[in-house]
């Protein structure tokens, strides 16, 4: 699944929702990673992404920010930025760019040196 391993690259794991098949929620790690959650909206409305918005995870090394992106591309996701620095934003800020299979864009980044 591609959540799964995406953001297991990353030290989250899967978080069980009883009784709920419509949703994915992820959380812990060494990171202490938020709690993110993968559902169905509330509403009824139809799944949308937002352009030019994307949520970003922070990762333990350049390493783990090699890995969600490999992850990511296993499993369907597209590259929208290949694991490099980006000293546009800082000196060691070491970032990679997915979209999952329905756009919705990820970023994992490490901000420390090598």
């Amino acid at each position: 699944m591609f959540y799964t391993a995406v953001l297991g690259a990353l030290g989250a794991q899967e978080i069980p929702e009883e009784g709920d098949e419509t949703s994915l929620a992820f959380g812990g790690g060494q990171n202490e990673l938020p709690v993110v959650y993968i559902q169905l909206p509330f509403d009824g409305r139809p799944v949308t992404w937002g352009n030019g918005t994307h949520t970003a995870f922070t990762a333990p090394s350049r390493k783990a920010v090699q890995q969600f992106h490999a992850a990511a591309l296993a499993h369907g996701g597209v590259c929208e930025g290949p694991p490099g620095l980006r000293p546009h934003y800082s000196e060691y800020y070491y970032a990679a760019y997915v979209c999952d299979a329905v756009g919705n864009k990820l970023q994992a980044v490490c901000r420390t040196p090598s």
